[in-house]
């Protein structure tokens, strides 16, 4: 059984698969019952949603670029957990910033995009807003989920993505929403 700390770590490499699926159940099934919360929170913008289809094609693209830096940030903060040499304060500065970079580019570069595509402003604006609140919102998600998953002792690199991602989705859901809905329906 592979420890450090008192902390099981998965590696498919010697662990059985029983160990394996009891060490990465509980954040998957965490993941389960939070994920049904993002239904909910889509639910809650249908107003906006019929009132224009198009709001509806920017959803996947803004929890995928959300989550990809999120991934990002969890699996290298995993890897300098697992070493010893995470520095909590210093990836939160430094992930926090990459984050505000992420979000103004990718936020430019998708309304651009929905102005070429839909030549509508108003989507434009809240596709640049949304974008640029949920990127810079996915790598401190995504410390905080990891640091919470080493504090407790689980494996960090097991936990925290399917934990992170579904927070993080319920968040981008909820920017989402909410900027669309306070621009579009203004």
């Amino acid at each position: 059984m592979s420890k450090k700390r008192d902390m099981l770590i998965a590696d498919d490499d010697y662990e059985s698969i029983g160990l394996l699926l009891k060490i990465r159940a509980p954040s998957l099934l965490i993941g389960l019952v939070l994920g049904s919360g993002i239904s909910f929170a889509t639910s809650r913008f249908a107003e906006v949603l019929t009132q224009s289809v198009q709001v509806a094609y920017f959803l996947p693209f803004i929890i995928y670029i959300a989550d990809s830096i999120g991934s990002q940030t969890e699996a290298i903060y995993s890897r300098s957990l697992e070493k010893g040499e995470a520095k909590f304060g210093t990836y939160l500065v430094k992930e926090s910033m990459l984050g505000i970079i992420f979000g103004i580019a990718f936020g430019t570069l998708a309304s651009v995009a929905v102005l070429m595509w839909l030549d509508n402003g108003l989507l434009a604006k809240s596709i640049a807003i949304a974008t640029f609140l949920a990127i810079a919102s996915a790598p401190v998600t995504a410390l905080i989920v990891t640091q919470a998953c080493q504090f407790i002792h689980e494996d960090p690199a097991a936990g925290s993505g399917p934990i992170a991602t579904v927070i993080q989705d319920m968040i981008s859901v909820i920017i989402y929403g909410t900027v669309c809905s306070a621009i579009l329906l203004g």
